[in-house]
């Protein structure tokens, strides 16, 4: 069960890891004028090649997305959005879908976020596996189980050792990887999540957080 928290609440990582905005809501804007207008340059940029990624590079369409495994409308952003994303944009070839993590609404998400980094550094299927099942079982997580429903899940449902997952966890191991997208997010304003940054022939177009809907992205990259 989630534990009690605000969608206001600042989170702070431990040891070497910062504070990113606040929130979980938001709604679509048009972008910042002040954004740099391409990839390369634009913040959320920053180590993108090390970040998990579903489609070609280099696409037409780059779609970046800032997500929290405990926020409520990432889930639902990955319910009704991200299928369409894929089956549409990503399998066609025509967009890659990239997906950053920042800490932002429950404080389990923090654990969760370096879980998803420790998994990602042993296998790409495993931290999409795992990311899917955060979202699909949110509710069930809370600070006193994550670990132990991680670590379950890897052992049970991929190639993954699930017990050395947690023990990267608490050894920090990848702090330096949850800096990168900690850092990506400040940078780009990010105080919502989801926050989703759209790329067209590298040249940015525009972001929204909150309730991002499939038809807004598509329209946004002219697919």
């Amino acid at each position: 069960m989630q534990e009690s928290a605000t969608v206001t609440r600042r989170s702070v990582l431990a040891g070497t890891v910062g504070v990113v905005g606040a929130g979980c809501i938001g709604g679509s804007d048009g972008g910042n004028g002040d954004d740099p207008q391409t990839l390369d340059t634009h913040p959320v940029g920053q180590a993108l090649a090390s970040q998990p990624r579903l489609g070609p590079d280099p696409a037409t369409a780059t779609i970046v997305a800032f997500e929290d495994p405990s926020c409520p409308r990432c889930a639902a952003f990955e319910s009704e959005t991200v299928p369409k994303i894929k089956s549409e944009l990503v399998d066609s070839g025509d967009a890659a879908y990239v997906v950053r993590t920042a800490p932002l609404v429950y404080p389990w998400g923090e654990p969760a976020i370096r879980a998803l980094e420790a998994t990602y550094a042993r296998d790409a299927d495993a931290f999409w596996a795992l990311l899917a099942h955060y979202f699909d079982e949110q509710d069930a997580f809370d600070t006193e189980n994550v670990r132990d429903r991680t670590e379950t899940f890897l052992t049970a449902e991929t190639t993954v050792d699930g017990a050395a997952v947690v023990a990267d966890v608490d050894a920090g191991t990848h702090d330096e990887a949850v800096q990168t997208d900690v850092s990506a997010a400040e940078a780009a304003d990010v105080s919502g999540t989801p926050t989703v940054f759209l790329f067209r022939d590298g040249e940015y177009r525009t972001r929204a957080t909150g309730s991002v809907s499939f038809e807004f992205v598509r329209r946004a990259l002219d697919l």
